[in-house]
């Protein structure tokens, strides 16, 4: 009864808010909530902390909604010509371009805000680097077409404050799954750049599924075998079990069936194996933390 209760104005505002931020397609608050996980449960030796899951949780939700935010505002005369893009918010004016910026400016305030008060020092600094490669990588395809290694970056940002937050310190792991998750990063994000290669080619945007032309799938798989290697690594340096192992095991399926998804390089297809990464990223996590739990 309450949505009713709301006039129609406001609820269709609210409405395109929601989609600016991408609040209806939790895929990607999803492909970051994962690695960030794996930092805190190994930082935090099976038992991170309530308050740094519950800080990080929301976090995640907030700089995803506002990297968003700031990324259409980047594409606003670009997403016209892109056949997924061409109804959102901002392109079609239904959310003026100052909205944008400010909803960006909001929910980082909020996300630093809860680092300010919840973590500890080290960690503060860290979350300006965090908010500087939010705003570059979308400006980063026009000059670059590796913008998919700034979103790496960004997205990978989060696993150095968790571990930070949760341990005081950093440590080689870290930054081994820092480094995992780049790599993945770039690699499943060039399957979703594969969907709109055609119109990117045409309005001129750059990214590695131009740059990889007929090689991407291979690339991909290169990039893949190195994030689940890498991860390997990580299991010996923290003398983890066989049911992390097994994650990673499901973790290579999924991209080997992710290469069989995208073999026509169709946009069906290759959507599809970009979301698929979810249960990867999801595999990885299981395994840790039932590892940590029996161990």
């Amino acid at each position: 009864m309450l949505p009713q209760a709301v006039p129609e104005h406001i609820r269709s505002r609210l409405s395109d808010y929601a989609k600016l931020l991408r609040i209806d397609r939790p895929i990607g608050t999803l492909l970051l909530l994962w690695p960030t996980y794996w930092a805190l449960w190994l930082a935090g030796d099976g038992s991170p902390s309530i308050s740094n899951i519950i800080i990080f949780t929301l976090g995640v939700f907030f700089m995803r909604a506002a990297g968003c935010a700031i990324n259409d505002f980047a594409d606003r005369d670009w997403d016209k010509h892109v056949k997924r893009t061409k109804d959102r918010p901002l392109t079609t004016g239904r959310v003026e371009a100052w909205e944008a910026v400010a909803l960006f400016a909001g929910l980082c305030i909020i996300s630093f805000l809860m680092v300010v008060f919840f973590t500890n020092t080290f960690t503060l600094y860290l979350s300006f680097g965090g908010a500087i490669l939010a705003f570059i990588y979308p400006f980063s395809k026009r000059f670059t077409h590796l913008p998919q290694l700034f979103l790496g970056a960004a997205f990978s940002w989060a696993i150095p404050m968790a571990w930070a937050a949760e341990a005081g310190e950093l440590s080689q792991v870290t930054w081994l799954l820092f480094t995992a998750n780049v790599l993945w990063t770039v690699a499943y994000d060039t399957l979703y750049a594969m969907v709109d290669r055609d119109d990117d080619v045409k309005v001129g945007i750059k990214s590695t599924a131009i740059l990889f032309g007929d090689a991407d799938r291979a690339i991909i798989g290169v990039l893949q075998a190195m994030v689940v290697l890498i991860l390997v690594i990580v299991g010996t340096r923290y003398e983890l079990g066989s049911f992390y192992y097994l994650g990673l095991v499901a973790m290579a399926c999924l991209f080997i069936y992710q290469q069989y998804l995208a073999k026509d390089r169709e946009r069906d297809g290759c959507f599809k194996a970009f979301l698929n990464n979810n249960w990867a990223g999801f595999a990885v996590f299981t395994g840790l933390v039932i590892d940590l739990i029996v161990a």
